[in-house]
């Protein structure tokens, strides 16, 4: 199922997030693809947080699991 699948990704890219003080949470994946993430600790307030979920997150995502269609920011 698509919503293990982004957990399991999420599990691996945690660490790197706690590192800085921040941390991820899973909202919702929804039929079409789109994965809702929240951004948590030090990441939620950061300046660079949308960088950090497009550029980071959401490219390695999309490839680790090409369901994927769209990483969104949830507050």
């Amino acid at each position: 199922m698509l919503k293990e699948k982004v957990e399991k990704f999420l599990e691996e890219v945690r660490p790197m997030l706690q590192a800085d003080g921040g941390d991820v949470e899973l909202v919702d994946v929804t039929a079409e693809g789109v994965v809702k993430l929240r951004l948590k600790g030090a990441c939620g307030c950061c300046p660079m947080s949308t960088y950090t979920l497009k550029m980071g997150i959401e490219q390695r995502l999309k490839q680790a699991v090409p369901e994927v269609k769209e990483v969104e920011q949830v507050a």
